[in-house]
């Protein structure tokens, strides 16, 4: 039987389709455009999203891949086109988002000789992504393709780069799909040992104040259920990261708060005071350790994670139990005996309590003045009835949603952690739209970190994206402002930002757009926003000097979180 000839171009839509690919995010340009030329014919399968920067692709198709759980997938020409890619790829990577990044090349003749728009992508982004590799010949096509997706999505999720020769693209192949499940030497589904979980077994049973600390790699192991269980049978509290937020429901009796430098007073202050700390897909980042040399010292460490290179690599572990975690939670579970620490759990309250009197309640229940941004998102949440997706884009706006959103659903969170990537949200947000179509999208916005990808309003444009878009502007690049005002004497070195007419731009892009500043006005606004069809923005002029607290600052003690600023 005679098989198809086909284009490298061809080849690739219909490797895309194999791997269940339905959208990408994409920007055409010179030397991608035979894939673009394929892709006309296939526009009934493949619903390809036009951005309006190619940043804008990589960081839609991140928030398309955190809310879906499945692979996001973006096309870039060469070059320019590439490079802009990069920063959405470095992202991704220290996030462990999965996702597929397609660049247009030069033909192969032409590499090395600085031919226009050449630029040797394989070298930029290899120390960024999972696997990066150049495509320079159509019969590689298929193969490629089916690697690139099993490696985003398998093991530890990240990016991967296929650097697509234009030669490629044109040349001629008798088409066979590929299915690529396995790799030499690449392991991504470690089976942990029986004695590493006989070993953390043994430290939980003899443990008579256990914290558990929720990493994003719950939610990528689709293990929330797993951890319930885990937790309610150990009867220990469980505090969250910035990414593992919506792994446990912000209701959860045990749900003792969210880890870190802007995190709960309690879970911060109950870390160093623990025996023992049981770590679930996290990497203990210095935002969630503060001070390495004064971290939960006088606790036993038990480290559950797929990706062994996370071990010991900032906090000595006593036991490492390698794999995934929806097994080795379960594993772990089924040998546990069943606790009680009622007197340890106890213990959080006064914290919580200290922090709820001095801050929160301050905060999403002022009594008069500016609105605050706190208040904004409290009130949000509740609209949504909690079930909404939280994306942010990085800064205070960040920081107060992490803290005021509330979570009933497992992916639901959808903010730049490693990174902290500024232009992150209006992308994101467009891409959360794609991968969660049912529910509700609810970004939360600065006005610096949106003027930084104000274009993909255009994109939303086009798409009808329903983004609720809430931009809390108060006139700053806040997060620098705060740490101005804290630990610069007040000296606001170019944190003042002067902003367009945001009204002005929204109505050019065909967005209903309302701006609020007296507070009796912002419920009935938050109703209008929510119930509208399609997208909308709500501006919010908010206090221009609030801060986000507590606050562990810079260096100190996890402990050592501030309530106020004196």
């Amino acid at each position: 039987m005679t098989k198809e000839t086909i284009t490298g171009a061809e080849a690739l839509m219909r490797s895309l389709e194999n791997e269940g690919v339905t959208t990408l995010f994409g920007y055409p340009g010179g030397s991608i455009m035979p894939v673009y030329d394929a892709l006309y014919d296939h526009t009934r399968t493949l619903n390809h999203i036009l951005v309006r920067h190619e940043q804008g692709a990589v960081h839609a198709a991140q928030g398309y891949a955190r809310v879906s759980g499945r692979v996001g997938c973006a096309i870039v020409t060469s070059g320019p086109g590439a490079t802009n890619t990069i920063t959405g790829i470095a992202d991704a990577m220290i996030d462990s988002t999965p996702m597929v990044v397609i660049c247009g090349q030069v033909g192969t003749a032409m590499l090395g000789t600085d031919a226009f728009q050449e630029v040797d992508v394989v070298n930029v982004t290899s120390p960024i992504t999972k696997w990066s590799y150049q495509i320079r010949r159509a019969e590689d096509v298929a193969w490629a393709v089916s690697r690139a997706f099993y490696i985003a999505k398998s093991g530890r999720p990240g990016p991967v780069v296929l650097d697509f020769a234009k030669n490629a693209q044109t040349g001629k192949v008798e088409f066979q799909p590929a299915k690529v499940d396995f790799i030499r030497s690449y392991d991504p589904t470690p089976q942990p040992t029986a004695e590493s979980i006989e070993q953390a077994v043994e430290l939980i049973n003899k443990s008579e104040r256990p914290l558990v600390l929720v990493g994003q790699g719950v939610e990528l192991g689709n293990a929330r259920d797993e951890l319930c269980t885990f937790i309610e049978k150990i009867n220990a509290p469980a505090g969250c990261t910035f990414l593992g937020m919506s792994a446990l429901p912000t209701d959860h009796p045990l749900n003792v708060g969210r880890l870190g430098m802007h995190g709960n007073y309690a879970p911060n202050v109950m870390t160093n005071k623990c025996d023992l700390l049981i770590a679930v897909g996290m990497r203990f980042d210095d935002r969630v350790t503060g001070n390495l040399n004064t971290y939960a010292k006088q606790a036993k460490v038990i480290h559950l994670d797929i990706d062994p290179s996370e071990f010991n690599k900032n906090v000595k572990v006593d036991v490492a139990v390698l794999g995934d975690c929806k097994q080795t939670l379960a594993a772990i579970t089924e040998k546990v005996g069943n606790a009680c620490h009622k007197e340890w759990i106890e213990g959080f309250k006064p914290y919580a309590e200290m922090e709820y009197t001095k801050v929160i309640d301050k905060a999403i229940h002022p009594k008069k003045g500016p609105i605050l941004m706190a208040e904004v998102i409290n009130k949000v949440t509740e609209a949504t009835n909690n079930e909404g997706v939280l994306v942010t884009d990085v800064g205070q706006n960040q920081m107060f949603g992490c803290r005021y959103f509330k979570f009933t659903k497992g992916r639901s969170v959808v903010t730049s952690g490693g990174c902290g990537t500024m232009g992150f949200g209006l992308p994101a947000a467009i891409g959360a739209t794609f991968g969660a179509p049912e529910r509700t999208i609810c970004l939360f916005v600065g006005d610096g970190g949106l003027q930084m990808t104000i274009q993909e309003l255009g994109t939303i444009m086009e798409q009808k994206a329903p983004v609720k878009i809430i931009l809390l502007n108060n006139n700053f690049l806040g997060n620098v402002r705060q740490w101005q005002e804290m630990f610069f004497n007040h000296r606001y070195s170019f944190t003042p930002m002067m902003n367009p007419d945001y009204e002005l731009i929204s109505k050019a892009y065909d967005i209903p757009c309302e701006t609020v500043v007296e507070r009796e006005n912002l419920d009935a606004a938050i109703q209008r926003m929510l119930s509208t069809d399609g997208p909308y923005l709500l501006q919010c002029a908010v206090l221009e000097e609030d801060n986000i607290l507590p606050m562990t600052p810079p260096g100190a003690n996890v402990d050592e979180m501030l309530l106020e600023i004196k």
